[in-house]
């Protein structure tokens, strides 16, 4: 069974890594999948291999959100489901290496996009998600859950997401639901914040595998693909009609794990 079909869903970060996982998954149950991204290169390449209405825009403007959201309609019709995903990361950047002169900027964006993006996508796109009784789903990450899945910028945009959900699935029930997906570790071309120098940094370049499956309880590293489900899930109203604040935990058991590290700063000097 496609449990999508005939469904509207517009994905922002869509063009890679988790992103273009969700529009390809998307597509496969059925929906109509519409991209938001600021890469036009990504975006063009998604568009031909996929099919996918690929909008070029930046996710902390409140005009490329409400234009994807307008091109969206104007494409398919309607808006069943908006997923919020596009984000960058720190690098674990802890706050001792994090430089006095870039603290600002550096928290700036990572909340803007990380945070900012998602409020102004809900924003954009309520109003049509009222007249389908539509949901929004917004990536967490693992971060948003535990220390160490990030430096103290990240981790605290994605606490920052947890509480958005809560507050939105209050403001928007009983028409809209809100709901959360918290992947754990996953090899995607998640970029750092230009204000630390990352921009061009890649998480796909570190050694995810050894560094992740060890502290595992399910023993491997997952592929984009492998999160999807918990997104369908959660778009599928068959599936999820009485969820709505929810934040879905696809940590391959990293919250069970036994007891490693009992601290974080044995080493600061």
């Amino acid at each position: 069974m496609r449990w999508l079909t005939g469904n509207s869903v517009l994905v922002t970060g869509g063009a890679g890594g988790l992103g273009r996982a969700l529009a390809q998954r998307f597509i496969e149950e059925g929906a109509q999948v519409a991209i938001l991204d600021r890469s036009r290169e990504r975006s063009e390449a998604i568009a031909r291999e996929l099919g996918v209405l690929a909008i070029l825009g930046d996710v902390t403007s409140l005009p490329d959100n409400r234009r994807a959201v307008a091109e969206t309609v104007e494409r398919f019709g309607k808006l069943d489901c908006f997923v919020g995903n596009a984000g960058i990361f720190d690098f674990m950047t802890s706050l001792a290496d994090l430089p006095d002169e870039r603290i600002g900027p550096a928290f700036d964006e990572l909340f803007g996009v990380n945070v900012k993006g998602y409020l102004l996508g809900a924003k954009a796109a309520y109003r049509e998600l009222l007249k389908t009784r539509g949901n929004i789903i917004y990536t967490v990450s693992t971060a948003g859950l535990y220390p160490a899945g990030g430096g103290p910028l990240y981790t605290s945009t994605k606490h920052a997401v947890v509480g958005l959900i809560r507050q939105l699935a209050y403001e928007l029930a009983p028409k809209i639901r809100v709901n959360g997906v918290a992947p754990g570790p996953i090899p995607t071309d998640l970029r750092g914040p230009s204000s630390l120098g990352m921009a061009e940094q890649s998480l796909a370049g570190l050694p995810l595998k050894e560094l992740a499956v060890p502290v595992l309880p399910l023993g491997k590293l997952p592929e984009p693909r492998d999160y999807t489900g918990a997104y369908v899930m959660l778009a599928s109203s068959e599936n999820s009609s009485t969820l709505t604040g929810t934040v879905i935990v696809s940590d391959s058991g990293l919250g069970v794990r036994g007891f490693g590290s009992a601290a974080g700063g044995e080493n600061l000097e």
